[in-house]
């Protein structure tokens, strides 16, 4: 057996529904299945999705405030009066600023920015940021993706006369700032009918409002945040990451050129893995690890040659924000093992002095990834006093209703229910990490602390075909409430599984179906290669893609995780390095031996609290080995015992060693025409010296000197000889009996059929001898069910 990492859940879709659709677009029953697991259940809503139909923008004066916004900003436009864009240091928050900066411009405001320093000044609004703009003679200010929290702030602007416009995506308090207008897709009494925009979203709506027309010339920024911040790629945002998708393969910008070149990306390969692992991740870096403003050059330049030194220069910064990720990384992992570990803290709170604030929310992301909690990591300032931190979260715990519970511990927070930002007194982190956990442990159960991979389908590797995968594609682009298709391939056959690249940390599997073949690649799974024994049943799950080299195109399968529901055995036999091979068998494990010289043969007392000896029918019985990782380590001298140890239970795997010191099998058996002719020759000589002519005579019929000694010996229990001092004397009174009378024949002739049967057999004979003894039980559908 081989479990998997996480729990497989498949979801279950409505048949009827499902064939509704499926005759309606003339998709595939697939296809239909994927749309409705995305909640797009209607047939108008299924052909808008697949085919772009009816895939409109929202008039942007839906959102309550847009007309007060657009007003001013046009009143301060033709009064040539200043404005002041207040943005954010992430990728949603810089490409936002991006937007507002290019509509003013165009315009002809006379604007500038301004993106607070993530380790100065934190994170939204601050009052000294808003005196300064006072002195600069900034009387209007526009926030984009941050403000909504800003109560305090916006009573500032206030008193200093500065008219604030907050536009923002973030969860809105109780309590809202007070300013000429609020423009939010998620107001309390507001009529907007998509909630879901990023902050760079609602900056493209204002901007649609100032031009007066959709301003696709914007697409491109608009769909950079939208897939970074990880909104929803539904509804509108859907329709904006689409078609920002498509702006950017046209590479119009010099910044996004840059970058591409960069990354040696083709324009015309542009998708949102482009976007989310290339193009973000940069952007991102820049305000993690000082001020943001260069991201924002970089998307405004219209020089080339000023772009492609931006892009350097944030690529720099990018692999070192790696660097320093990858440090606190470790650090952190260690301080969670060792002083909060996760079975007593249902909550990961965690934090330590000069930790870098600016990356704390990807070492935050990792903690969740490795240990599946909710997680907080916080970069502590003793001289302030302060603990500054990111959290990310898990299904079933909602971040920002939690940290809302504990408002009085944090003077400033703010975020959603997977993530949120904050700002704390060190005094309070232990209360904070007590109060969380002691809602977690109200809120989740054991299994929601097992993290879960949601399938969409079981697909028989049948179906899997380069038609199939084109058309799930037409669900792209793939992003939060939209993810890419995970399918399952149940219980298919393989022929190849090794390690590889570089490090062999990654897996190449090859599945075989019975029309043909499936490539599976698994970056990251590489020690699987030697937990799946030949002839296993291999259950995968994993993103179906296609995989174009030489101009071949073939289906592949990007593998997530691997299960083997029957038990597996391992062939071991003839391993000489009993230690090295050993280390590869997982715990509870259980090492059998069948005779008392072997332990120090192999040197079995350092696995002795795993070492059982067994030596009859009766010790076998008491044996369990239900679900054990077990190691045959030799063979018995009756089968009938080794057949007693596998019906004790179904093992999870079994490793067949069969170490044996001296073999029977490739010694001679002499058959019944051996016997017959030795005992005539004795009754010629009536005995023989087999000190002095054993070795002669065993030369003069080609025997080996053993056979000679075996057969005496036999004919000496049989009372057909005696021996005395090495002389063997032929006794012609001894009745006729058969040779099976012999202990000395019997023991030889078992441990040859013993070592035919187990130590000299295929792998797959073996296999199936094995299979005919383990105790099996067989599950029924419903069991079969629940592992899934």
């Amino acid at each position: 057996m081989l479990k998997s990492r996480t729990r497989w859940i498949v979801r279950e879709t409505d048949e009827k529904m499902r064939d509704q659709l499926t005759d309606r677009l003339g998709i595939s029953p697939l296809l239909a299945s994927l749309l409705i697991n995305r909640g797009i259940t209607e047939t108008d809503a299924a052909r808008s999705f697949l085919f772009d139909k009816g895939n409109e923008f929202h008039d942007p004066f839906l959102l309550d405030g847009m007309k007060a916004a657009v007003d001013r900003i046009h009143q301060a436009i033709a009064d040539e009066e200043p404005i002041l864009i207040f943005g954010d240091y992430d990728a949603d928050g810089v490409s936002s600023t991006s937007v507002m900066m290019t509509v003013l411009t165009d315009l002809g405001a006379k604007a500038d920015f301004y993106i607070p320093n993530r380790f100065t000044e934190g994170y939204g609004p601050n009052e000294a940021a808003f005196r300064l703009a006072k002195e600069q003679g900034y009387q209007l200010i526009v926030t984009v993706d941050t403000g909504i929290a800003a109560v305090k702030e916006a009573a500032v602007a206030a008193e200093l006369g500065i008219d604030l416009i907050i536009t923002d995506h973030h969860e809105p308090e109780p309590e809202l700032p007070q300013a000429l207008a609020i423009i939010h897709p998620k107001l309390p009494e507001g009529n907007y009918p998509f909630p879901y925009l990023a902050g760079v979203g609602v900056a493209f709506k204002v901007a649609h409002a100032l031009y007066g027309y959709l301003p696709e010339h914007l697409l491109d920024l608009a769909a950079v945040g939208t897939i970074a911040d990880l909104v929803p790629l539904k509804g509108e945002n859907r329709t904006i990451a689409k078609a920002g998708i498509n702006k950017l393969r046209q590479a119009a910008r010099p910044g996004i050129e840059a970058l591409l070149q960069l990354t040696s990306t083709k324009p015309e390969s542009v998708d949102e893995e482009t976007v989310g692992f290339m193009i973000a991740p940069r952007i991102n870096a820049v305000g993690r690890l000082a001020d943001a403003d260069p991201a924002v050059d970089l998307l405004l330049t219209k020089d080339r040659t000023e772009a492609k030194e931006l892009a350097q220069e944030i690529d720099m910064m990018n692999k070192e924000r790696q660097t320093i990720v990858s440090e606190i990384a470790k650090e952190a992992m260690e301080m969670v093992q060792s002083h909060y570990p996760p079975e007593k803290y249902p909550v990961i709170v965690i934090g330590k002095e000069n930790w870098n604030a600016g990356v704390i929310g990807i070492v935050a992301s990792k903690l969740v990834e490795t240990f599946y909690r909710p997680a907080i990591v916080l970069s502590f300032d003793k001289e302030a006093n302060k603990a500054k931190g990111s959290a990310r979260s898990i299904a079933g715990f909602d971040l920002f209703k939690n940290l809302s519970a504990c408002r009085e511990l944090l003077p400033h927070f703010g975020g959603h229910p997977m993530a949120a930002g904050m700002t704390l007194a060190l005094s309070d982190v232990d209360e904070l990490r007590e109060r969380l956990c002691l809602l977690a442990d109200e809120q989740l159960s054991a299994e929601d602390l097992i993290p879960v991979t949601e399938l969409d389908a079981v697909v028989p590797l049948e179906q899997v075909s380069l038609a199939v995968i084109e058309e799930l594609n037409m669900l792209a682009p793939y992003g939060m409430g939209n993810p890419k298709p995970q399918v399952l391939i149940e219980k298919a056959d393989f022929s190849t599984i090794r390690k590889i690249g570089s490090d062999k940390t990654h897996l190449k599997l090859q599945l075989e179906g019975s029309s043909g073949s499936l490539d599976t690649i698994g970056f990251g799974l590489g020690d699987y290669a030697d937990h799946v024994a030949p002839f296993s049943k291999v259950s995968a799950i994993g993103e179906l893609s296609i995989n174009e080299w030489n101009n071949i195109r073939k289906p592949q399968l990007f593998l997530r995780d691997l299960r083997i529901d029957q038990w597996q055995l391992f062939d071991v036999r003839g391993h000489r390095q009993f230690e090295k091979w050993i280390s590869q068998v997982p715990k509870d494990r259980l090492f059998i031996t069948f005779r008392e010289e072997t332990a120090s043969d192999l040197n079995l007392e350092k696995f002795q609290s795993e070492t059982v000896w067994i030596r009859s029918r009766e010790e076998a019985s008491q044996l369990s080995i239900d679900d054990k990782n077990i190691v045959l380590v030799d063979l018995p001298e009756e089968v009938e015992v080794i057949e007693a140890v596998l019906q004790q239970g179904c093992p999870a795997r079994i490793y067949a060693h069969f170490y044996q010191k001296e073999s029977h099998f490739f010694s001679t058996m002499p058959t019944r025409d051996h016997f017959k002719w030795f005992y005539a020759f004795l009754l010629k000589r009536k005995s023989l010296d087999l000190i002095k002519n054993g070795d002669q005579l065993a030369k003069y019929r080609g025997w080996s000197r053993e056979t000679i000694d075996f057969m005496s010996k036999v004919f000496f229990e049989l009372d057909f000889v005696t021996i005395s001092e090495g002389i063997i004397h032929l006794n012609t009174q001894a009745p006729k009996r058969d040779l099976n009378e012999s202990r000395t024949y019997q023991n030889k002739k078992m441990q040859f059929e013993l070592e035919n049967q187990l130590l000299y057999s295929s792998c797959q004979e073996l296999k199936l001898w094995l299979d005919k003894h383990v105790n099996a039980p067989v599950k029924n559908e419903e069991e079969v069910k629940s592992w899934i």
